[in-house]
């Protein structure tokens, strides 16, 4: 197995400084609703979450890109969302990170792809998907 060493690691990280890299793939709006749990449902056996916070971030390909602009190079990101409100969310999250959303393309027929996660008490209690399974 081959061993990596600091300084190698640095010296191929310093390469990366200014690359421009094109990342195509499934971009995603991660959205996470973050709350305490003190109780079951009356009306089934599921906990109750009370929410107390909510945040968004790139996922997919687009956290990729996220990773990569923390790394120093500038991503292109190249992929499609649906024209909504998440699209443009999306959008302006990458936009706000300091990367270009003029590569993505808007698809009306098709909703943006969300991954929602409801985490209670530190534990993620359910996923619920928002996607579309065709393929063009």
């Amino acid at each position: 197995m081959y061993e990596l060493s600091q300084r190698r690691t640095q010296e191929l990280l310093s390469h990366l400084q200014g690359m421009e890299i094109a990342v195509l793939g499934d971009v995603m709006l991660d959205r996470y609703f973050w709350g305490s749990v003190h109780r079951v449902s009356p009306e089934a056996p599921v906990p109750v979450v009370d929410i107390d916070n909510e945040s968004y971030h790139l996922g997919g390909a687009a956290n990729v890109a996220t990773n990569l602009l923390g790394l120093g190079a500038k991503p292109l990101l190249c992929g499609v969302v649906g024209d909504d409100s998440s699209g443009r969310l999306l959008c302006d999250i990458m936009a706000s990170s300091g990367m270009d959303p003029s590569s993505m393309v808007i698809e009306p027929s098709r909703p943006t792809t969300v991954k929602t996660r409801v985490i209670g008490n530190n534990q993620q209690i359910v996923r619920l998907d928002r996607e579309s399974m065709q393929l063009s």
